[in-house]
């Protein structure tokens, strides 16, 4: 197993989870639970963390964590078939359903 991503943020750590998890990459979640522990352990030790069960998936699931907060960080995106602007973070369009190219 090998440590992909961790975050003191619960929220933002699933973010970088749920694609993993889609791309169908055997993956936990560990500390997920911990955040009452701080205090007793360092606060780094007790942030939540996605790892992968499977060593060869790591590259893969890194690229995909990567891939998804460029998302999160680049621009809205003008849908091809109705021209409407959906946010950078969606895949398609919110207003029609519309893929994003």
């Amino acid at each position: 197993m090998k440590l992909v991503y961790t975050h003191p943020n619960i929220a933002i750590l699933v973010q970088a989870y749920s694609p993993i998890e889609q791309a169908e990459i055997e993956c936990v979640l560990r500390n997920e639970y911990a955040s009452g522990a701080m205090g007793e352990l360092a606060p780094i030790n007790a942030w939540p963390e996605v790892w992968v069960v499977y060593d060869t998936d790591f590259v893969r699931a890194v690229s995909i964590v990567e891939t998804s907060h460029r998302a999160v960080e680049g621009q809205d995106w003008q849908c091809a078939q109705c021209t409407t602007y959906s946010p950078a973070t969606f895949d398609t369009c919110w207003q029609c359903g519309g893929e994003r190219f």
